[in-house]
């Protein structure tokens, strides 16, 4: 934990990561199926089924498929408290087929780059010590081109948010050129979905249906919008309504902690 997560804490009762979590969480609307992944957006989803979308269902990637949460908390999709109870096991193949027809809502990525347009990295950068390859796009690029919207949740760096990202490994609304998110998307034959919202350990982006273009839309409590513009790798347009970052509830709070009961994920 970082010197200035633990003054976030110490100052609003609350982490740093419950607040993602709680963001997250409010992006699954009730009834929706969802690629739940696993860190923060397993906790999202245990939230949300608490809370406003009790009849939200989850998939997991290794062929799992959820109507509750798993009993207690897992570290890896594979954990055996993940199969318990599960309402289907299937293979990868089985959960993916779901994205080809059109019945997943939402998904959950993460990314070592999010760009200006939503655009996914999880393949490689380059650092100081030149190329680095990563672990690549596992499903994530069938989600980001299949699902209905996917929601990506990264730490607010400036190399972590360049204008382009290094490669492309999951398409978000492409490179602009005056077409909106979803023009584009259809015209490389992407007829459904697209980037709804960045979660970062700053604030909330959001996609201009105009241009596919990120903006600001929340920032999150004792980060002004200077920080969060400053710590953005492009010129981050502003919305006229922007706004803080609501807290997590006293409901939303008891579900985190009565599931992630050490803060493994959430601290």
């Amino acid at each position: 934990m970082t010197p200035e997560t633990k003054t976030h804490e110490a100052q609003s009762g609350y982490t740093l990561g419950e607040l993602m979590v709680a963001a997250a969480a409010r992006e699954i609307k009730d009834g929706e199926v969802v690629f739940v992944g696993m860190r923060l957006p397993l906790i999202a989803f245990v939230v949300a089924k608490r809370t406003h979308a009790p009849n939200a269902v989850g998939l997991f990637e290794n062929g799992i498929i959820r109507t509750t949460p798993a009993p207690e908390l897992i570290y890896t999709m594979a954990d055996p408290p993940n199969v318990l109870h599960a309402t289907q096991c299937l293979d990868m193949m089985g959960v993916m087929s779901l994205l080809q027809s059109g019945r997943v809502d939402l998904g959950f990525l993460g990314a070592a780059e999010v760009d200006r347009f939503g655009n996914l990295n999880s393949t490689q950068v380059t650092g100081p010590k030149g190329l680095i390859k990563l672990p690549g796009s596992g499903g994530a690029c069938d989600i980001a081109s299949l699902a209905h919207r996917f929601v990506a949740m990264i730490d607010h760096l400036p190399h972590r948010l360049p204008e382009r990202v290094s490669y492309v490994t999951s398409p978000g609304n492409g490179d602009g050129g005056g077409l909106s998110g979803k023009v584009w998307r259809r015209k490389v034959g992407l007829p459904r979905g697209g980037p709804s919202a960045v979660i970062t350990t700053k604030a909330v982006l959001r996609f201009d249906d105009a241009t596919g273009e990120a903006y600001l839309a929340t920032h999150h409590p004792g980060v002004t919008v200077e920080d969060v513009v400053a710590n953005t790798g492009w010129k981050l347009k502003v919305s006229a309504e922007v706004r803080e970052t609501e807290p997590p509830t006293a409901a939303e709070l008891k579900a985190i902690r009565e599931y992630d009961r050490e803060g493994f994920w959430t601290s």
